[in-house]
């Protein structure tokens, strides 16, 4: 019998109830469990449309800053560009510093205050657009 699996990346931040508010509010993650010690949010996870990611204070310090590859599922790949540039749009227009990027295809790109990077990818399109 074979298990499906379920990965979530953990991104090192170093204010976990801060990175938790600029997800909710700022990126229109909601946060279903957070684990507190000593009056502090430590770890937490943030989930948006089946992307889920683990943000932890407890990480090494000198950990380089996460990167998530985050991929639409529709049927139809020209159906995604317009998803992607409303999803811009909403960024944008919270505040959200949203950049191209490139990895071989086009790409939206948007930094915690941490540094972790999230990746929407544009299939299909090179990265010359």
């Amino acid at each position: 019998m074979m298990a499906e699996w379920f990965a979530r990346p953990v991104f090192h931040v170093t204010d976990v109830a801060a990175s938790v508010r600029f997800y909710i509010e700022r990126l229109g993650f909601t946060s279903p469990w957070r684990y507190e010690e000593d009056g502090s949010v430590r770890v937490a996870q943030v989930e948006r449309c089946g992307c889920a990611i683990i943000l932890a204070d407890n990480v090494p310090t000198n950990a380089a800053p996460g990167l998530i590859f985050i991929s639409m599922n529709v049927e139809a790949d020209g159906q995604i560009a317009p998803l992607l540039d409303a999803l811009r749009a909403e960024f944008e227009a919270k505040g959200v510093e949203v950049a191209d990027g490139s990895w071989g295809y086009r790409l939206l790109v948007v930094n915690d205050p941490d540094g972790n990077q999230l990746f929407f990818n544009y299939p299909n399109e090179s990265a010359n657009v």
